[in-house]
C-alpha cells in the first residue's frame, strides 16, 4: 500500500521462480489481497475468523497438524497454479479454511449479511457466488474449495472409511519445532523438584526471612 515494493514483484510466476530463482513468490502470492478496498477487508475478516475458528477449535493442541495444512493446501494450489493463469493464491487460501471449518461444524446455522441463513457447509458456495455477484473470477474459489475438500476427505472421511487409512502424517520436525513435547511418564525427578519440597524450602525461607 505504500508502494515501497509492486505486485508485479510478489506475483506467482512459474518462469520467474525456476529460471531466475525468484522463490519468493512461492509465499508472497499468497499474501497480496489486492489494493485497499471493500474485497480487500473481507478476505482479510474471513481469513483471521476461520484461521482462529479452526486454531481453537478441530486443532487446538495441534499446532503441528495445523501448520501441515497450510503447507499442503500452499502446495496443492502451486501445482495447480503452474498450470493455470493465477498470479495470486490468497483468496482461495481463504476459501480452504473456510471449507475446512464448515465441513468440522456441519449443523452451525450461519447468517450471511441479514440476508440468506443455511447450515454451515454451504457458506464457501455462498461466499463463491457474492465474489460471482462482485464480477470476480470465481476460478480461484472453485481452487479453494477443491483443496479444501481433498484435505478433508483424507483427513476426516477417508480413515474412517472400511479399509481406510490416514495418509496425511505431520512430518516429525514439524511436530518437533510446533508441538509441546508430552512428558516421559517414566521420568523421575531430582528430589529437590519435587513440589512438596519446593513448597517446603519456600517456608523455610519465609521463616528466616519475615516480612
Amino acid at each position: 500500500q505504500l508502494e515501497f515494493i509492486t505486485p508485479f514483484q510478489l506475483y506467482f510466476n512459474p518462469d520467474l521462480i525456476f529460471r531466475k530463482f525468484q522463490i519468493w513468490r512461492l509465499i508472497t502470492n499468497f499474501l497480496f489481497f489486492g489494493p485497499l478496498g471493500f474485497s480487500f477487508f473481507f478476505n482479510m475478516i474471513f481469513l483471521y475468523r476461520y484461521c482462529r475458528m479452526l486454531e481453537e477449535g478441530s486443532f487446538r493442541g495441534r499446532t503441528a497438524d495445523f501448520v501441515f495444512m497450510f503447507l499442503f493446501g500452499g502446495f496443492l494450489m502451486t501445482l495447480f497454479g503452474l498450470f493455470a493463469s493465477l498470479f495470486f493464491l490468497g483468496q482461495a487460501f481463504t476459501i480452504m479454511l473456510v471449507y475446512v471449518w464448515s465441513r468440522r461444524n456441519p449443523y452451525i446455522r450461519m447468517n450471511f449479511f441479514g440476508l440468506l441463513n443455511f447450515q454451515a457447509p454451504f457458506l464457501p458456495w455462498v461466499l463463491m457466488g457474492f465474489s460471482l455477484l462482485l464480477g470476480n473470477s470465481i476460478i480461484i474459489d472453485l481452487l479453494g474449495i477443491a483443496v479444501g475438500h481433498i484435505y478433508y476427505f483424507l483427513e476426516d472421511v477417508f480413515p474412517n472409511q472400511p479399509g481406510g487409512k490416514k495418509l496425511l502424517l505431520t512430518p516429525g520436525f514439524l511436530k518437533m519445532v510446533f508441538d509441546t513435547p508430552e512428558e516421559d511418564p517414566n521420568y523421575n525427578p531430582l528430589p529437590e523438584d519435587h513440589p512438596e519440597n519446593q513448597h517446603r524450602d519456600q517456608d523455610q525461607n519465609q521463616q528466616q526471612h519475615p516480612q
